[in-house]
């Protein structure tokens, strides 16, 4: 079929014409790439990618079509997509719909039949930007208007929009051996999964919720989720986090949640040039010697500065082997850990499946 004509600027002027992929509009946000070869459906769904344009990196996307099994939220939450081909015929047994009518039912804007490369290189480049889609509007005064007034991620919370409204349980409570009290910040579908898969009860609580609710669940273990913004933002999860090292119980971040752990032992957070996306990025355990491919999604890092000063507060677990990030931390004096990447995503594909275990070996321990 004829694609509608679809324009990208990025905030630094750059404009790259193609054409109209999903819902026909206009949407702005920051531009972000991920090299993941597979996977669009669990990336368009994860609550960490809110406010965010993402930008694949894959040739083709849309070939195997979207299958309900294969979301990670119960909607899309990305802001925008860019891509190279947009592939609306797709071969597989158990897909039940196109991408183009996943997105069209998603609401969701993208441009395809761009220099996808020349995109990832200007942004490795500049660093990340916001950027601004349309298939609606081509006048570059009016976009580059809309576009000045979308905020920035610097400084941006985002957890509050994406968090559950409501607590809710799940697993089976009488039959299950463990307790886990979930902060969720904007936690993934699998995450869940694999502590039910660990025979645990869980219970999910809104991002703002209050330590005493938390404490009145009587959790064995207490994890805080992966989500989108700025950690420096987020004062209320930082605070919740200093009330949960206080309970002396079994601690587990993953990604903002790692983020918000570091914080609340007073190690600083910042911005990271153009973040890392993608589900082959190589990360050292200092701890076994052993080096794990992980999937990740982080535009934030952990202050390896003050790490160094602070070590008798914070021990380095894990390190980036591309650039020498931060990783992984371990609490000092305490049950408490975090890793930057996603355990749950199973990239390599089980390489890091141990976090999950060593998590509810800890609980294990301290219930006995």
């Amino acid at each position: 079929m004829d694609q509608q004509r679809a324009i990208l600027l990025l905030a630094d002027g750059t404009t790259f014409e193609g054409k109209a992929a999903g819902k026909i509009g206009t949407t702005v946000g920051e531009i972000c790439f991920n090299t993941g070869m597979t996977g669009y459906q669990e990336v368009f769904t994860d609550p960490s990618y809110y406010g965010q344009i993402l930008l694949a990196t894959n040739a083709h996307i849309g070939n195997y079509g979207t299958a309900d099994a294969d979301i990670e939220s119960d909607s899309i939450k990305i802001a925008g997509l860019i891509v190279k081909n947009f592939t609306i015929p797709f071969s597989r047994n158990l897909a039940n719909a196109s991408i183009q009518d996943y997105l069209e039912q998603g609401g969701l804007v993208g441009i395809s039949d761009v220099d996808t490369r020349a995109i990832v290189r200007h942004i490795r480049t500049k660093g990340a930007m916001n950027g601004i889609i349309s298939s609606e509007i081509f006048d570059l005064d009016e976009l580059n208007k809309r576009l000045a007034a979308a905020p920035n991620m610097d400084g941006l919370e985002l957890s509050s929009k994406v968090t559950t409204k409501e607590a809710y349980t799940l697993g089976e409570e009488e039959q299950a051996k463990y307790r886990v009290a979930v902060l969720d910040l904007g936690t993934k579908k699998n995450i869940l999964r694999n502590f039910l898969r660990r025979d645990c009860f869980v219970k999910v609580f809104p991002a703002k919720t209050g330590m005493d609710e938390i404490r009145a669940f009587n959790a064995d273990g207490l994890f805080i989720s992966n989500g989108p913004g700025d950690p420096a933002a987020m004062d209320y999860a930082v605070d919740t986090a200093k009330a949960m090292l206080e309970e002396e119980k079994p601690m587990f971040g993953i990604c903002l949640g790692h983020q918000i752990l570091a914080r609340a032992v007073d190690i600083p957070t910042y911005k990271m040039h153009h973040g890392h996306r993608g589900i082959n990025h190589p990360v050292k355990n200092l701890i076994t010697g052993k080096s794990e491919i992980t999937s990740q999604n982080h535009g934030f890092g952990v202050s390896p500065e003050a790490i160094a000063a602070n070590l008798d507060k914070v021990e380095i677990t894990h390190r980036n082997l591309n650039d020498d990030t931060i990783e992984g931390i371990r609490i000092v004096g305490k049950p408490a850990f975090s890793v930057q990447y996603h355990p749950e995503a199973s990239p390599g594909p089980h390489d890091a499946d141990y976090l999950f275990d060593q998590f509810v070996e800890l609980i294990r321990e301290k219930k006995e």
